[in-house]
């Protein structure tokens, strides 16, 4: 059956038929998203949303979304879906980051051209017809030094454009290291260093808790006299009411604001000053960006919804089409492995360790983990999956470790995972072959060689001869066929295991027989979802 998506925003045309292209059934309702109700009727109809603004993805929405795997933003922000109701819930959460980049860039640049040459003042007063020649003194870009805070891939696009202005440009930003500045041919500096050099500034950096405000009142006071301020970025990097004391008082020459801290903006203390250049968000506003963003999101969506690939996703980690095609079994077989230990406890889990050995080392360990982690914790929470795994996890106290080593055995690589409780710990590692196929090779320490089944019964025994007897005459006098069974042992006369494939549910009656004949340590039928 093909996936199904409503695209409930406005989205080009081709934007819609890249889903059809791809194989993906698409309702286009670009009215719906404002129409609460009316989304709330039919999503539950959906694998996968598609949205710009309008339509708000609500804990409530989400609650009623109950085939929704994937939602899709065609833009940068996501203010408008409930990111923690989503991962819960288990639903990707995917934008655009990189769609509007240059159009947002380019914002930047003009933005700092109009607040450097006082354009829209200059071109409403000649409206007005007058002719204030000498009112207009602007300055030069030429030579002047450019301080961008954020040289991430917006930053980076306007630090290349300003050296082509013949600009100088020092850029603060932690994640940027001294080779990658290098390269751009900026200076790396300190955010207080930048505020004493720069003549322009410009902000190019999400909003968290570490950058908002990161242009207080006290770090204006820092800027040279005369500087002029660009914010294309987001509301609430900058002190608003500062900022406009400062340009009053004469200490900041100009600013230029895309963004603010309440949107839509009908007030501010910015508006009206005669030094300021002001414009409703359009950082984003192009026929080319609108264009790229929508045609990106179809294309993520439908990856995603045909083959798992992962691309620009907010809560889970990504996974490109070539990771998915590798890593396919691998996924699947830390999901095995955390399922099988997950079904052999009631306890309230303490930790869940996992184990990489060898080349799987060289894998995206993000997306193994929340594998594994979805496999433990199924057992308890039948609802979890790759994404809300790990924050049911983490709601629960659970401590999540990873180890890489290189390879150390026979296998060309494996994966180990170790779940501990107040009173023990359980582990199996498994490995896949060329077939592609999960295996277990060592339960409880004991080396085997076992594929995964639907349906299998695990006992664990004291060596002693007549346990297969006993298991084979019980499970036959109740109608339950064996279809294979792998044996392994520590050795001879002690701990023993064995793993039976059964054509299909063990009655719990035949559970508790086995049980009852005083001959196992353990037996415990175990579901592996898709094997």
């Amino acid at each position: 059956m093909a996936p199904k998506v409503l695209v409930s925003d406005e989205l080009s045309e081709t934007a819609v038929q890249i889903f059809r292209d791809r194989g993906v059934e698409v309702d286009y309702m670009p009215k719906l998203g404002k129409d609460k109700e009316a989304l709330l009727a039919i999503i539950d109809q959906y694998d996968g949303l598609a949205i710009r603004s309008a339509t708000k993805v609500t804990e409530k929405v989400l609650a009623a979304a109950t085939r929704l795997k994937v939602i899709g933003r065609a833009g940068i922000g996501v203010d408008n879906v409930d990111i923690p109701a989503a991962s819960k819930k288990g639903v990707i959460v995917m934008n655009t980051p990189f769609g509007n980049s240059i159009t947002t860039a380019e914002h930047s640049i003009a933005m700092m051209f109009a607040v450097a040459r006082q354009l829209p003042e200059a071109s409403a007063s000649t409206h007005a017809g007058k002719w204030e020649k000498s009112r207009f003194m602007g300055v030069e870009l030429f030579n002047k030094t450019l301080g961008v805070i954020g040289a991430g891939n917006i930053g980076g696009i306007v630090c290349d454009r300003a050296l082509g202005l013949h600009m100088k440009v020092v850029a603060y930003d932690p994640f940027l290291s001294e080779e990658r500045a290098v390269q751009m041919g900026v200076t790396k500096v300190e955010l207080d260093e930048l505020l004493a050099r720069a003549d322009f500034i410009t902000l190019h950096v999400p909003l968290t808790d570490k950058t908002r405000n990161i242009l207080s009142r006290e770090n204006l006071a820092k800027t040279k006299k005369g500087v002029r301020i660009i914010n294309c970025a987001r509301g609430g990097l900058i002190d608003e009411a500062a900022l406009a004391e400062a340009l009053t008082a004469g200490h900041v020459a100009g600013a230029a604001l895309d963004v603010f801290e309440v949107e839509p903006a009908t007030d501010s203390p910015l508006f009206n000053l005669p030094n300021v250049v002001v414009t409703p968000h359009l950082g984003a506003s192009t026929s080319e960006a609108q264009e790229n963003v929508a045609l990106q999101v179809a294309e993520q969506m439908s990856d995603y919804l045909l083959t798992g690939a992962v691309s620009n996703a907010l809560n889970m980690p990504s996974v490109t089409a070539e990771e998915a095609a590798v890593m396919g079994p691998w996924i699947k077989l830390a999901g095995h492995l955390g399922a099988f230990i997950g079904q052999m406890t009631d306890e309230p889990i303490k930790a869940i360790n996992i184990l990489y050995d060898g080349s799987v080392t060289q894998m995206n360990l993000a997306a193994l983990n929340c594998a594994a982690i979805a496999g433990v914790m199924k057992a308890q929470n039948p609802d979890v999956n790759l994404v809300s795994a790990p924050i049911v996890a983490k709601e629960r106290g659970i401590q999540v470790s990873t180890t890489r080593q290189d390879k150390s055995g026979v296998f060309d690589a494996y994966i180990k995972v170790t779940m501990v409780t107040e009173k023990r710990e359980r582990s199996i590692a498994g490995t896949c072959f060329s077939d592609g196929k999960p295996r277990f090779i060592q339960i409880k320490g004991i080396n085997i060689d076992a594929e995964v089944g639907e349906h299998m019964l695990y006992t664990t025994n004291e060596d002693v001869p007549g346990i297969i007897g006993l298991l084979g005459m019980t499970l036959g006098k109740n109608g339950v066929n064996i279809a294979n069974f792998t044996l392994g042992r520590s050795a001879i006369g002690e701990d023993a295991i064995a793993l039976l494939y059964l054509d299909q549910p063990i009655n719990p009656k035949v559970v508790e027989t086995l049980n009852n004949t005083g001959m196992f340590l353990q037996v415990k039928p175990l579901v592996f979802e898709g094997a």
